[in-house]
């Protein structure tokens, strides 16, 4: 009888601290999944471009702006990552991430952004990645670069003829691989725009060429709205 109880005891502890260690309630199934941004095919979608090596930051900065929502919790664009394939894309920084579609798949995009790589070498002989570009030209209202992405814009041709801007030190030999771009002195300037093309050096300076498109995509107003939920005015008296 006393072996009867104990065992008793003993599965009724078990199935309680079970049931403790792993709830599954409602309300934890809500929590994971509102961070979660459904895709609207009614908004603009923003592609952010992604290989092996690409520098996290200028992708962040893209989506840190583009998909923030508005004073009354409106969501006003898709922002979608976009690679080769589905295989974990490693950033420069070590950071993986899972791109939400392939070239293959891509839903159509209002804008792409193209960000960079130390080393540009196999992004720049990668057809795949240059015939998306290419493609992607022809549906987009604007084409963005930051830092060295230059590289691929210069390799694909669709912008020749405009102004563009690369990395601090790298404006000489962008100019020398791909003579038909108006390269500018990158000594000098920080972001260019040139009809839908528009390019920045890239870093933290992919927030401005982000926050220039995103005034033109809506107004002056939710612009500063979105400057003032990153802190850049604190960013930019930091020092002070």
């Amino acid at each position: 009888m006393n072996s009867l109880r104990i065992l008793f005891i003993s599965i009724l502890i078990s199935i309680t601290s079970c049931n403790t260690k792993a709830p599954k309630t409602e309300e934890g199934i809500k929590s994971k999944s509102a961070y979660t941004k459904p895709f609207k095919s009614e908004l603009p979608t923003i592609g952010l471009l992604m290989y092996d090596g690409v520098l996290q930051g200028e992708v962040i900065a893209t989506s840190d702006v583009f998909a923030k929502l508005t004073k009354t919790g409106e969501q006003l664009f898709n922002v979608v990552t976009i690679a080769e394939n589905q295989t974990p894309i490693t950033t420069e920084e070590g950071i993986r991430i899972i791109p939400d579609y392939t070239f293959e798949n891509c839903p159509k995009l209002t804008a792409l952004f193209i960000p960079s790589a130390y080393d540009m070498h196999a992004q720049v002989h990668n057809e795949k990645i240059i015939n998306f570009i290419k493609a992607k030209n022809k549906e987009t209202k604007y084409m963005v670069s930051n830092c060295a992405g230059a590289q691929l814009i210069g390799k694909s041709g669709i912008a020749d003829g405009h102004k563009i801007v690369t990395w601090i030190g790298g404006g000489k030999q962008l100019q020398k691989d791909y003579p038909n771009l108006h390269v500018q002195d990158d000594s000098l300037i920080t972001f260019v725009e040139d009809g839908k093309f528009s390019s920045s050096n890239g870093n933290l300076a992919s927030y401005i060429s982000a926050l220039n498109l995103l005034e033109k995509m809506t107004n002056p107003e939710h612009r500063e709205f979105v400057e003032s939920y990153l802190y850049l005015e604190r960013l930019q008296n930091w020092n002070k």
